[in-house]
């Protein structure tokens, strides 16, 4: 697709109306095998749609390991819950506590004791959660889309080895580097917004540690920690310009927005290893120090979306998660919006398919209700920054 479509005035009935077990349900295409496309995959088969496929670029969909440490709010857990998904399945401690403690000259000067409403867990722990419930064939690994058309007035995708699929609707759902958001809404494009957010996963068969532990050293720098099954999740936030930036990771951030074990420099080793010891306690800079894999994420900016659905022929496309509105990490909204998202959108195609409900209406009465959400974390993201003494360089 070379142009994004223009949804008309009073759209038209989408896809025909169909009675309750008497059509064929639509084929709903996922694209992006990562937590918010996964999810949304079980949630539609959970709804009784049997002809739905997750397409993913990846050849392991198991291989993004970006995701690190991830905080669900209790709407996102309550939707896992309706999966029937425990838990005890990808909850290793089972903390509401965040202390937030004040650091100068590495040492504590203050501590607020805070109860986040809900838990924490791994990118790992929650993508095999989800991944196991999925039945052979949905998840097609290696699949990766390059293009949208418009073939007998429905949605196709084009994919990079030459195939095509066809699909009534389409879920982009993948990821801040969208092609999907790339097709439909190219205006918005990422902006570097100056600091890194450097990860790391230290292995460790004992720590005390079982709360979520965010210390704040002074402008330009925060550093997280918290329990992970046989280890500790940390994250150093350190300001970064885009020339430093690909000095240490190869490219620059709006090329490499994920920065793998291989792409960490020692240049980037020495600058978080440096940092650390310089403002951290001496606890919390030794992790950094013994970590040896690690990965780094450039934390980006984008404008907040205007819409979330756009028809393609009498069929249609829509962005969710990060594909939509990839937030700064600090909100702690990305996945909670991504699988909120999915979930008010299988309600929406439910009552199309199993009431007969207009789609166009239904997915702008979905559209009207989460859309709000995603702008608020977009915006939140700066302000976040901006407390922290980050700015665009």
């Amino acid at each position: 697709m070379t142009q994004p479509h223009t949804p008309p005035a009073n759209p038209p009935r989408a896809i025909p109306a169909l009675s309750a077990g008497t059509s064929p349900r639509p084929r709903i295409a996922v694209v992006g095998g990562s937590l918010t496309g996964v999810t949304c995959a079980l949630l539609l088969l959970h709804a009784g749609f049997d002809r739905v496929t997750v397409y993913e670029a990846a050849p392991d969909a198991a291989s993004h390991r970006g995701g690190g440490l991830i905080g669900l709010e209790h709407p996102a857990l309550g939707i896992l819950d309706r999966l029937g998904i425990g838990q005890d399945e990808f909850v290793a401690y089972p903390s509401e506590t965040v202390l937030e403690v004040t650091i100068r000259y590495r040492q504590p000067i203050h501590t607020a004791r805070r109860t986040y409403p809900g838990r924490n867990t791994t990118w790992s722990l929650l993508h095999h959660a989800l991944t196991r419930r999925l039945p052979d064939g949905i998840l097609q690994p290696g699949r990766h889309v390059t293009g949208l058309a418009e073939r007998d007035r429905r949605p196709q995708l084009l994919f990079a080895d030459g195939t095509r699929v066809d699909a009534d609707v389409v879920v982009f759902a993948d990821g801040r580097a969208s092609t999907g958001r790339r097709l439909l809404d190219p205006s918005r494009r990422l902006r570097y917004a100056g600091y890194v957010a450097h990860r790391g996963h230290t292995p460790t068969s004992h720590t005390l540690l079982r709360d979520f532990l965010r210390l704040e050293p002074g402008p330009g720098c925060q550093y997280t920690v918290a329990p992970i099954p046989d280890g500790l999740d940390w994250t150093l936030y350190l300001t970064c310009s885009p020339a430093d930036y690909t000095h240490c990771f190869g490219a620059p951030p709006q090329r490499r927005m994920f920065a793998l074990p291989h792409h960490v420099s020692p240049a980037a080793r020495a600058h978080a290893d440096t940092h650390a010891a310089l403002v951290l306690p001496a606890p919390h800079a030794a992790t950094v120090h013994a970590t040896t894999l690690r990965t780094a994420a450039p934390v980006m900016d984008i404008d907040p979306p205007t819409r979330m659905a756009w028809p393609v022929g009498a069929g249609w496309a829509v962005l969710i998660g990060d594909a939509l509105a990839p937030v700064r990490p600090h909100t702690g909204r990305g996945a909670n919006n991504g699988i909120e998202q999915a979930a008010a959108l299988t309600t929406a195609l439910t009552q199309h398919h199993r009431w007969g409900a207009h789609l166009a209406t239904a997915l702008d009465g979905w559209q009207r209700r989460q859309l709000p959400e995603a702008v608020a974390a977009v915006r939140q993201g700066p302000r976040l920054g901006a407390h922290l003494g980050n700015h665009q360089p």
